[in-house]
């Protein structure tokens, strides 16, 4: 008799204990608990909202816009602009203006409005003056006209 009454208190506090994990097992982590219920690898990405961002093709780097003007030597650029400020020009100048963008390559530059240039493309004008003002530095959206 004497060990089923050390049993049975025993067994009652093993039921206790069983119940009572049980209950807290269901009860939710605490806030400051390292455990995290995302998984942003595993969940695809929400789209931002409003309509997506479209970029348009890329445009080539250096170029020459519609309308820029490509003349074969120095001196016919600055005969093209002394006809620009209204003076008297002798002779023809072997100035062409450019109908589509046109990439090129820089070979020198003197000053903001008097470079040398070359058109990548030899049907487009080959090489010659201009005094389009080429940044140093391509804008957003622009690659390299070598490729």
């Amino acid at each position: 008799m004497m060990c089923l009454q050390r049993i049975l208190p025993a067994a009652a506090v093993a039921g206790i204990l069983a119940i009572a994990t049980g209950a807290l097992a269901q009860q939710p982590p605490p806030s400051d608990s390292n455990i995290r219920f995302s998984a942003p690898g595993l969940l695809p990405a929400k789209p931002r909202p409003g309509a997506p961002e479209v970029r348009g093709p890329l445009q080539a780097w250096p170029r020459l816009d519609p309308g820029a003007a490509l003349c074969r030597t120095e001196e016919d650029l600055d005969r093209l602009a002394a006809r620009h400020r209204g003076e008297p020009v002798s002779g023809p100048i072997g100035c062409q203006i450019i109908r589509a963008a046109t990439p090129i390559a820089v070979i020198q530059r003197k000053g903001p409005g008097r470079t040398e240039v070359r058109t990548t493309n030899p049907d487009a004008g080959g090489s010659g003056w201009t005094d389009v003002w080429l940044p140093e530095r391509a804008p957003p959206g622009s690659t390299a006209a070598a490729r």
